[in-house]
């Protein structure tokens, strides 16, 4: 699967992918073989940060 390029349907479908599928954002990004980094930033440029504890952004 791609991840969508626009920030906010990006920070819906990691969300929803950490909520049902994965229980943290290194297991995702290992299987789906994305960047942690890439992900992080994008999401951070737009205000949203990752949570290890709730293992969502917020």
């Amino acid at each position: 699967m791609e991840l969508p390029k626009d920030p906010m349907m990006l920070f819906s479908v990691i969300n929803m992918k950490l909520r049902d599928c994965y229980s943290s954002l290194d297991e995702l990004c290992e299987d789906m073989g994305v960047s942690k980094e890439h992900i992080i930033s994008q999401l951070k440029a737009v205000g949203f940060e990752y949570s290890a504890e709730h293992n969502k952004f917020w």
